[in-house]
């Protein structure tokens, strides 16, 4: 996928669209203000989540640090975000440099 042409608004709509289905959650209950706990969303959904993300998005992700510590879907989507975005700007340098 190329993480270049994604705004915002798609980058939030296809992580809530993981979360639901890897998490087993109804869609509308993954609100932004939505917590980890709220969601009922056990530790292995997580590790679900963030193994289909890197998979969607073409990306690695830790299984530590913000992804982890996010308490809510905003938190998690914000810790995601900014892990692609430095992704995608790394590939771009590495290409440059290449």
């Amino acid at each position: 996928m190329d993480t270049k042409s994604l705004d915002q608004a798609d980058l939030v709509n296809q992580v809530i669209d993981v979360i639901a289905s890897e998490g087993m959650v109804d869609r509308e209950k993954v609100t932004m203000d939505a917590t980890i706990e709220s969601l009922d969303l056990k530790s292995i959904d997580i590790v679900m989540i963030l193994t289909a993300i890197e998979e969607k998005f073409n990306v690695y992700i830790p299984m530590d640090g913000p992804f982890h510590d996010a308490k809510d879907v905003r938190g998690l989507i914000d810790a995601i975000a900014a892990h692609i975005s430095q992704a995608a700007s790394t590939n771009i340098s590495q290409e440059k440099a290449g």
